[in-house]
């Protein structure tokens, strides 16, 4: 489907609106946007990640490739260090393509692409550069979930797994922690567009041999479809509740849902009543009991103490 190796970036970001920020900096010039970032593409770690649904990570890691910069800049972010571009380190398209088929070869399942939106033109070029050298693993788009259709039509045909947020039900919610009233339609009209391009779950076993989850049965992954993930806040029960009626009446099981507990309270929250804390396992259960009595069956959930800070790795240019 695709054969030229040329989006011409420039196109895109001398008046950028690949996100719902539409802030129209021109970056191609080298001015920086709402994401923090110019021109180039910045990255602070490409490596092999553990710490994602099993069916992405399996037994050998997920390809992670964290790149610098981020449209939502939630105030409780989990990985603010590089979402406000704080580090990061300049590559080129030819760079990034590079990397994908180094992590290829380290035996990644996947391409894990961790929030790219202001790289969109930047990453569907280096897709389709690596894919013409030998890229075959399946490609994770993993996002906020506040994207542009037209900028993830972009991506139609190289993206197999879409990975989105969906952090909030209520315009109050989004107002107050990511300065984005508009998320949850932006979201929702996002991961429509997700499902269209990679339609319903593909999930197999594993062509490694002998390989079993920790139950004995046959290591199963993702090829193709969506996981939409909520992270529970604390306090906000209500809220979750909502968003996942929300997907499970639109989608039902033609998405996975993942139902996360480990909202980590780090320092720079440190002064917010409302989020310096951990969630307790009540308000956790409270969700998940809510999504069994919806009927959801497509779902992850997390067990035990996930909320510490030795889920986030370190930012240190591995494999840049």
């Amino acid at each position: 489907m695709f054969t030229e190796t040329g989006t011409d970036t420039t196109k895109y970001l001398s008046e950028c609106r690949l996100c719902p920020r539409n802030c129209g900096v021109n970056r191609a010039a080298g001015n920086v946007g709402y994401c923090g970032q110019g021109a180039s593409i910045r990255a602070a770690r490409a490596a092999l990640h553990y710490w994602e649904e099993p069916v992405l990570s399996g037994s050998t890691g997920s390809g992670a490739v964290f790149f610098s910069g981020c449209n939502l800049k939630c105030i409780f972010c989990q990985n603010h260090s590089i979402a406000l571009g704080e580090c990061g380190r300049e590559i080129s398209v030819e760079r990034l393509s590079e990397i994908f088929l180094e992590l290829q070869n380290k035996g990644a399942h996947n391409i894990n692409l961790v929030t790219g939106t202001p790289y969109i033109p930047h990453i569907r070029k280096a897709l389709i550069i690596a894919k013409s050298n030998g890229l075959t693993i399946p490609i994770v788009y993993n996002s906020g979930g506040y994207e542009n259709v037209e900028a993830l039509k972009m991506l139609d045909g190289l993206i197999d797994v879409y990975l989105p947020d969906m952090k909030y039900c209520s315009s109050e919610l989004s107002s107050l922690y990511s300065k984005a009233p508009d998320y949850f339609e932006k979201a929702c009209a996002a991961i429509d567009e997700m499902v269209r391009q990679v339609g319903q779950p593909i999930i197999v076993p594993s062509q490694l041999t002998e390989q079993y989850d920790y139950n004995g049965d046959p290591l199963m992954l993702m090829k193709k479809g969506v996981i939409v993930r909520h992270l529970l806040l604390p306090g906000q029960t209500k809220d979750s509740k909502k968003i996942l009626r929300h997907l499970h009446e639109t989608y039902g099981d033609s998405i996975y849902i993942s139902i996360m507990n480990q909202y980590t309270p780090l320092p720079h929250v440190a002064d917010i009543s409302d989020l310096n804390r951990k969630v307790t396992q009540e308000e956790y259960g409270k969700v998940v009991n809510f999504a069994i009595r919806l009927g959801i069956t497509n779902a992850f959930i997390q067990d035990g103490d996930t909320a510490e800070e030795s889920f986030i790795p370190p930012f240190d240019y591995e494999g840049i």
